[in-house]
């Protein structure tokens, strides 16, 4: 049966950094969680942990690979189906990231500006022999994506309430179906109710 372990965020930071220390090459990391869970500052410090043992690393947002309000909120703004199935272009991500990382030793930090909701037009970045990408974000599972560690930040339905602002709490009934629909067990299972104090799941399936 799996238990969880007190673990500290620096704990885990340092968890996460020593595995992907132990493989060679460009590799893909997911850092799966809600927005709630904060999943891209969890993976700014683990690129920093990497940058600082020489590592080339760096962290890609979801939020950078959002669609154009126009096709996101074209059911309204607080469509759930929407937040599942349009809000995020994961083939995007897929293309421009992980497959062009993998493929042709390059990247694109950004695809769209959410907040001027126009095109970020980021520049293509030449990828290092060693380079990690950590992706960060909500709903990586069940994509078709593929990563060489995951890491999830798993937040119960009343954590989100918590820690979810109110005017995005439509959101949580998506967040849960998707998980719902698409089980998955990642390399790091980490319980996220208390953010300060997490806890790493331990059990035969969490090294894959």
């Amino acid at each position: 049966m799996p238990h969880f372990d007190p673990i500290t965020r620096d704990g885990l930071v340092e968890l996460v950094a020593g595995r992907i220390l132990e493989l060679g090459g460009r590799v893909l990391i997911a850092i799966d969680g809600a927005d709630a869970a904060e999943p891209v500052a969890i993976a700014d410090r683990i690129a920093t942990a990497l940058r600082d043992t020489g590592r080339a690393a760096e962290a890609v947002s979801l939020h950078d690979y959002i669609r154009p309000a126009s096709l996101r909120m074209e059911f309204g703004r607080t469509d759930e189906m929407s937040y599942r199935t349009a809000w995020f272009d994961y083939a995007a991500l897929d293309r421009e990231v992980i497959r062009a990382l993998r493929d042709d030793a390059r990247w694109l930090p950004a695809l769209w500006d959410e907040e001027r909701d126009r095109s970020a037009r980021s520049p293509i970045r030449a990828a290092a022999p060693d380079t990690v990408l950590l992706v960060a974000g909500p709903m990586l599972f069940g994509r078709g994506l593929h990563f060489d560690l995951t890491v999830r930040l798993d937040m119960s339905q009343s954590a989100l309430r918590r820690r979810t602002p109110a005017e995005e709490r439509w959101t949580i009934p998506a967040l849960l179906r998707h998980d719902s629909d698409n089980p998955y067990t990642p390399t790091f299972f980490i319980r996220w109710e208390h953010p300060n104090r997490p806890a790493l799941r331990i059990d035969d399936t969490a090294r894959r």
